[in-house]
């Protein structure tokens, strides 16, 4: 809409007509609000793909990892003897190979809960992402 002020007497005055600018913009904006949503969102990444070369032992992969902290101050991966020292490079070695980095963590009923959270400790800082914590009541399945 226009709207001039004043008397027409000097000539011909030119008025912009914004009404097809408006209608513009608003198809404009109705477009942009609808594109929005279905851009995608997140990071870009490469998956890692296994050496064609290297045979896939399927028995290390489905192979549970369990750390046992025994009441007389030892360790036991997988029922194999280990030690406080020693228990970093074993977790790096285990899970050197694999994708997915879970392991559990089974504490003896007289076992100090600063022992279990220790071994939590040093499994975290070796690259486990997810440590779950075994108990009697899990293991008996109730």
């Amino acid at each position: 809409m226009g709207m001039s002020v004043g008397d027409n007497k000097g000539g011909a005055m030119a008025e912009m007509n914004v009404v097809p600018l408006i209608d513009i913009l608003l198809v404009l904006l109705i477009i942009f609000m609808v594109i929005t949503p279905l851009t995608p969102k997140g990071l870009d990444t490469l998956v890692p793909q296994p050496n064609p070369n290297q045979q896939q032992n399927q028995d290390l992969e489905n192979k549970t990892v369990v750390v046992q902290v025994l009441a007389n101050d030892k360790l036991k991966i997988n029922n194999e003897d280990a030690t406080w020292d020693g228990l970093g490079q074993r977790i790096d070695q285990i899970f050197k190979d694999r994708a997915e980095k879970i392991a559990f963590v089974k504490g003896d009923n007289d076992v100090l809960f600063a022992s279990v959270a220790r071994a939590i400790d040093i499994m975290r800082a070796n690259g486990i992402d997810k440590v779950g914590l075994i108990t009697a009541k899990i293991e008996a399945g109730q």
